[in-house]
């Protein structure tokens, strides 16, 4: 059952944390004029001349991508954050990050400095790649088994209600205009300094302190408090044999991680379901959302509402997420998911194209923007995170975050990076790529994952094992290699620790 420890832990570790990561993902959409404006006149001051069109545009992109790019250096710290100062220390040590640039962003006005914006647009990134990763794997540990899922689309949830309360107080009426945009820019301290305050109340992840700190002791204890009773035997029990089946193979570094047959296809499929997760273009759509609405003749001063609308879709659909992964499973949100965005791209190019020509092809677009959002609010956007927690155990677990947070980062600073050429030269055509990912997406999860509710992390990894070809003896501890030799009979061929 949901204990009411576990909710608040859930509660205050994804405000604290992924909500940031969503409310800097949107924050710079509508201020972006007024910010410009600034960049324009402090140049003026300084050089007494305005500023070149083309000089401009570089730092105005600098200060977008610089988000996604501090994202992957902050996924590249995950492993050892998380290994040396375990995952609440890691969430905790990461408020500093998030502080320091609200400080930053919030007097840089004052300063008259836009290079500290674009400076501070990286340390927020470092911070999003930490916390995208740590909260979900924080969570995905302290969670038992029958609400795994359903606590792992948590962060996701808030990822969603931080873009949400961007859009919102982005409004021209709100903190939108040209007084208001150092304050929106400064909010996001804020959650961190909750966070800070509160976190250290709440106790670390149990499978931490046990497999990685030897301490039986405080594991037991920390699981009494989060599950609310006494009798916690059987799940310590299930950490112990999970210790025990890692013991030969010792810590993961990113490196033995990739390198292992053991885990090969686990890593395959968390490579495909991230790169799924950005490539399948949801920034895209996001940034076409509004061009597609005023096409559709919604006026340009309601765009802003429109998109508000769009954030608050979103919203709704991650929550239904969270209500329905432990009765339907992750494997049919996923396909269902990316099948939806599958088709709205393919329709959403018909209907771009044929614009001009038929006059119901515009609404026909908001809807196919609206089905895409909520196909991506169902599947793609939270199950990956989900499935990282559950496909790797505690040894592998860090290195496997980094991989995907690494590639996740990637991929986003590389469609943001690209989308705007690509939009240039092929037009509508452009959701045709998206459309064909999320396809390729769907062939390969349908399959190769397996499906993982209720299932607990070392049934996984016997499933997972039987698709690496390799056997796990649990009373010996060991990965075994099935090497079929002549006769019909399994060679077997142990895999030790130092081969890795």
């Amino acid at each position: 059952k949901m204990t009411l420890l576990l909710a608040l832990v859930a509660l205050v570790s994804a405000f604290g944390s992924s909500f940031q990561y969503g409310y800097n993902v949107s924050v710079i959409n509508s201020p972006a004029p007024y910010m410009q404006e600034f960049y324009n006149r402090t140049y003026f001051d300084r050089n007494g001349e305005p500023m070149d069109s083309g000089f401009q545009t570089l730092l105005w992109s600098l200060t977008v991508s610089m988000y996604p790019l501090g994202g992957f250096f902050g996924s590249l710290m995950v492993w050892p954050l998380v290994n040396n100062c375990g995952r609440k220390g890691t969430l905790l040590l990461n408020n500093i990050f998030s502080i320091a640039a609200a400080v930053l962003m919030g007097t840089s006005e004052l300063a008259k400095t836009f290079e500290v914006i674009i400076l501070s647009r990286a340390i927020m990134g470092i911070y999003a790649g930490l916390a995208s990763n740590v909260v979900p794997m924080f969570l995905g540990e302290i969670s038992p088994k029958n609400l795994r899922g359903a606590v792992g689309v948590i962060p996701q949830l808030f990822i969603t209600l931080g873009i949400l309360v961007a859009q919102i107080l982005g409004l021209n009426s709100i903190l939108g205009n040209a007084k208001g945009w150092p304050v929106l820019l400064a909010l996001t301290g804020i959650p961190s300094l909750i966070q800070l305050l509160i976190l250290p109340f709440f106790p670390e992840s149990p499978r931490y302190l046990l497999i990685q700190k030897g301490n039986e002791e405080r594991a037991r204890q920390a699981l009494q408090k989060l599950r609310g009773w006494d009798d916690v035997d059987d799940e310590i029990e299930e950490m112990r044999q999970e210790d025990q089946s890692e013991r030969e193979e010792g810590q993961f570094s990113v490196l033995s991680l990739c390198t292992f047959r053991g885990l090969r296809w686990q890593l395959i499929s968390i490579i495909v379901m991230m790169m799924g997760q950005q490539l399948s273009g949801v920034n895209a759509v996001f940034y076409y959302a509004n061009r597609i609405f005023q096409s559709a003749g919604v006026d340009s001063n309601n765009v802003q509402y429109v998109t508000v609308s769009i954030g608050a879709i979103n919203v709704v659909m991650t929550l239904l997420a969270v209500f329905i992964v432990e009765s339907l499973g992750r494997r049919i949100l996923l396909l269902a998911g990316f099948g939806l965005c599958c088709v709205s791209c393919a329709v959403l190019t018909l209907a771009l194209n044929l614009q001009t020509t038929v006059s119901w092809m515009s609404y026909l677009s908001i809807v196919c923007v609206i089905v895409y959002i909520i196909g991506h609010a169902i599947g793609a956007s939270p199950i990956p995170f989900v499935m990282i927690t559950e496909m790797f155990l505690q040894s592998s677990r860090p290195a496997a975050f980094m991989v995907g947070g690494a590639v996740h980062w990637l991929c986003n600073f590389t469609v943001g990076l690209v989308f705007l050429y690509m939009e240039a030269g092929l037009g509508p055509y452009s959701f045709l790529i998206f459309g064909a990912i999320c396809l390729a997406s769907i062939v390969y999860i349908f399959f190769i994952v397996p499906e993982t509710k209720n299932k607990t992390f070392m049934e996984i990894n016997r499933i997972m094992a039987k698709r690496n070809k390799v056997e796990i003896q649990e009373d010996k501890e060991e990965l075994k290699d099935l090497d079929t030799v002549p006769g019909g009979q399994a060679g077997q061929k142990e895999i030790s620790s130092s081969e890795l």
